[in-house]
This record gives C-alpha cells, sequence and structure tokens, in this order.
C-alpha cells in the first residue's frame, strides 16, 4: 500500500450466525458492488475485496494480479493507462494502481482474482472498525501495509459488466416497508416522511446514517426493550432524528424502528456519504420482493453470459 486512500478496508460478505452473542456483522455498505467485483475476477461472492471510501488509495503489486473495480466511479490508472470501471484488468508486478477523482458514488471494491487473504475471524475477513476485529489488524488500511492474494490462474481475456446505477447529484430514493413499531408514531408517519428530504449529518460512518430533517414525533413515549437490528432499519431516538442503520450497526437496540429500506435499495443508500440527501418512499412488501429478484438477476444474467463465453 503506496497510500491508503480516506478509509480503505478489507471487506466480505459478513460475519453471520454471531450476533447472539453480540458479535456485529460488519461487510460492504453496497454489496451489489462488491459481488460484481468478485464475479469479474472469477471469485467466489464471499471473497475479500478492497472497499474504498471517497479518497481511492495507491497500490503496487508484487505479483501478477487481475483486478476490477466496480461501485463508485473513480479515475483509475495502471501507470498511464486508464483503468475502465466493471472491467477484468491483469496489473503486472511492478506496476502502480492508483485511484484519481471520484466521479460519482461513494464506495468502490476493488476485487482481486484470488481474493484478499487476511485471517479470518469466526469465518469471516470483514473489517469491523468499531470492535477492531478482522480485517488487516481490525482496521483501516495504512501506508506501508502489505496484503496477501492468492495466485490465479484466470486467462487474460478481459470481463466487463454493467455495475449499479448510482446516485445521481448525491440524491438517492430509497424504498421502504414499516417497520415493527411504525404504530408508536403519529398515523400515517412513515408515508408522511415519503418525498422529504432527509440530510446524511456529517455524524455518520460505517454504523449508521444520522438524518437531518423534519423529527418524526412519537405518540408513544414508553422505553422499547432492545432487540435484534439489521442493515436499513431506521430508528428513530426520542428526540425524532432518525437513524438508518448501515453495515458496523450494532446486533440491537432500545429505539422503536419507524420502518425498513428495502434489500434492493441498500446497494444505493451505501453509495451514499455525508452531505448527501435521501428521500424514502413507501411500497409494499410483494414490490419489495419484486424489486430484490430483479437486483438478484442483474447478476445472474452477468453470470450466465460469463458461463457461456
Amino acid at each position: 500500500m503506496i497510500k491508503p486512500g480516506l478509509l480503505t478496508t478489507v471487506q466480505d460478505l459478513g460475519r453471520f450466525g454471531h450476533q447472539a452473542a453480540g458479535v456485529p456483522v460488519a461487510g460492504p455498505m453496497d454489496a451489489f458492488s462488491h459481488r460484481l467485483a468478485n464475479q469479474l475476477v472469477a471469485n467466489e461472492p464471499d471473497a475479500a475485496t478492497l472497499e474504498i471510501t471517497l479518497i481511492g488509495p495507491e497500490l503496487e503489486p508484487d505479483i501478477d494480479i487481475t483486478i476490477a473495480v466496480a461501485g463508485a466511479h473513480f479515475e483509475v490508472w495502471c501507470d498511464d493507462r486508464p483503468v475502465p470501471m466493471a472491467t477484468s484488468v491483469r496489473i503486472t508486478k511492478g506496476q502502480r494502481l492508483r485511484f484519481g477523482k471520484r466521479i460519482q458514488g461513494a464506495r468502490a471494491y476493488l476485487g482481486v482474482a484470488g481474493g484478499v487473504q487476511t485471517r479470518p475471524i469466526l469465518g469471516s475477513r470483514a473489517t469491523h472498525l468499531v470492535s477492531a476485529m478482522g480485517g488487516h489488524e481490525g482496521r483501516a488500511l495504512v501506508s506501508g501495509d502489505r496484503v496477501s492474494v492468492l495466485p490465479s490462474m484466470q486467462s487474460d481475456s478481459s470481463r466487463r459488466a454493467v455495475g449499479l446505477t448510482l446516485p445521481t447529484g448525491g440524491r438517492a430514493r430509497l424504498r421502504v416497508v414499516p417497520g415493527p413499531q411504525a404504530d408508536w408514531f403519529q398515523a400515517e408517519a412513515i408515508r408522511a416522511v415519503s418525498g422529504v428530504s432527509f440530510r446524511i449529518s456529517p455524524r455518520s460512518n460505517r454504523m449508521g446514517y444520522r438524518l437531518e430533517g423534519p423529527p418524526l414525533t412519537r405518540v408513544r413515549q414508553s422505553e422499547l426493550i432492545s432487540e435484534p437490528v439489521c442493515m436499513g432499519a431506521i430508528q428513530v431516538p426520542g428526540a425524532g432524528e432518525p437513524i438508518l442503520l448501515m453495515a458496523d450497526r450494532q446486533t440491537a437496540g432500545g429505539y422503536p424502528k419507524i420502518g425498513h429500506v428495502i434489500s434492493a435499495d441498500l446497494p444505493l443508500a451505501g453509495q451514499l456519504a455525508p452531505g448527501d440527501f435521501i428521500e424514502f418512499a413507501t411500497c409494499t412488501r410483494q414490490e419489495a420482493v419484486t424489486a430484490l429478484i430483479a437486483r438478484e438477476r442483474q447478476l445472474l444474467r452477468y453470470s450466465a453470459l460469463k458461463d457461456a463465453s
């Protein structure tokens, strides 16, 4: 690692199966782009990638590797040669891979054929920053760090795909379904926030986005017994400022949840940054299932094309 960028971490699909013991899941903020980067270099979906946030790194491999970058659109260079997004590219030992200007989106995923190899913790290489667990010493990468990859026999033929449609103008429309405590709020509160823009606060991070906008008023003021939470839950503390839980969320929480961002739209949420805006739109559970099937078919269509070639 020559330059680390703003926040570059090792992530796989997450540390599932241990939340009952208080172990967070972590994983990518945009799982769709993480999986696509892995597909492009013929990895399994849960292989570890590098998640790159806002400002990209500069790296120099000490073996020949095949890489692909998916997610946020950056200017990427291999020495003086531009590297296209969502395309597998062969890089030889000693060449410099450099991320330049960020054009759209917030997080890119660097997939490497063979996968990034760090020591698994509880079956996962995902970095959870708050607990300093997983990844490379439980932290973001810094200059001078070295991470291993498995040597790959992948051919030199290039693979291309269509990546995620990124939010434009720093705004995303996220569909939500009512949460388990929707009745704790004013009648039709979840519908009332539809079309309202919430700004992502500078106090946001991989754990969650604090949203600045009209307060969501409770009609029930009693305390909630802590219960499991998941990525996409919209918690509302007593002051009425909602929090959208993200990849590094805690395992349980005691704030009522007015709604959940649907799984198909979580990758869009992962491509937002502090200062960007979210507009919520309600949908039915059937619409959420249909949207998730369509999202998964994006990856399945590319897999079918790749296998046919």
